[in-house]
């Protein structure tokens, strides 16, 4: 066992998109044994519980569900930033990928230098001009990297994420103007077809060597629709061609191995879509192997 405090925080939370059953992933991930997995690895493993998100509706600014969105976050942010100054490595279980806008907004006030890997088949990183749909779920990382709509950027009191120490890993599903942001700010990306062509051991000793020469904590955002569409039933914004369950765990174990994960996100698990809790389950295992479970 790892000497070391996990804090988990739940937030079920699904304003930012628009496919009711995701604010019940933190229940669904903890029913498949979240909690228990990680008293297998650690020696301290605090569960504070779920935020209450906030009731608020509608737009604001423009933003659908803004209101509601920052109030919710601000609370996640504060929290992560707590954790994290207690010596602690944050887990927080989604809900909707919004919440993510609490979770970097923590981990960036806590080290203005910290790394993020983006492991999602959306690079989020659409604004309130550029989104297709709307859905804050979608503009995340933007908001991170101080980019987009005010409201969202300012729930970044201790400063924006560097556009270089970012990665993004399964990216797949990319539209027009996150394209241009990645482009103009030299954002690190590892796209399906550059990871089947050079593998994803390659890709992942790539990506860990590209952020240890830049920062010695990571916060890691896992999407579990970054995972093939035939793998991952239960999840709202499924995306085909993507990486099997075993190339996960391969660069889950890869992270780990490394040490620089140092906050970790869980999102996008909708119960409601799924099989008998099958994609809950992946998540819980797929976490393990980021936290350092091996089969021997």
């Amino acid at each position: 066992m790892k000497n070391k405090t996990i804090s988990v925080i739940g937030v079920p939370m699904h304003f930012g998109q628009g496919i009711g059953g995701v604010d019940l992933g933190p229940q669904a991930l903890r029913h498949a044994g979240f909690i228990d997995m990680l008293k297998t690895l650690y020696t301290t493993v605090i569960d504070k519980g779920d935020i209450v998100p906030s009731t608020a509706s509608g737009k604001e600014d423009g933003l659908q569900n803004g209101r509601a969105i920052v109030e919710t976050t601000n609370e996640v942010r504060d929290q992560v930033y707590e954790m994290l100054t207690e010596g602690a490595l944050p887990i927080t279980l989604g809900g909707d990928h919004s919440i993510a806008l609490g979770t970097l907004a923590g981990v960036v006030k806590h080290d203005p230098n910290v790394g993020v890997i983006w492991y999602d088949a959306h690079p989020d990183l659409n604004t309130d001009e550029t989104s297709p749909s709307g859905n804050i779920h979608g503009m995340p990382l933007a908001a991170g990297l101080g980019i987009g709509h005010e409201r969202l950027k300012s729930l970044f009191t201790g400063g924006f994420i560097k556009p270089e120490n970012v990665v993004l890993i399964a990216a797949r599903s990319i539209d027009e103007g996150e394209k241009k942001l990645i482009r103009e700010h030299g954002i690190q990306t590892y796209t399906m077809p550059y990871i089947n062509e050079k593998g994803m051991a390659a890709v992942m000793q790539e990506a860990i060597a590209y952020l240890r020469a830049k920062t010695n904590r990571v916060h890691i955002s896992f999407d579990v629709d970054s995972l093939d569409a035939r793998e991952v039933v239960g999840t709202g914004t499924r995306v085909a061609a993507g990486p099997t369950y075993r190339e996960t765990e391969l660069a889950f174990e890869m992270l780990a191995k490394s040490e620089l994960i140092t906050s970790i996100d869980v999102v996008e698990v909708n119960p409601l879509l799924d099989e008998q809790n099958k994609t809950a389950e992946i998540a819980v295992a797929l976490t393990a192997s980021l936290l350092g479970k091996t089969y021997l």
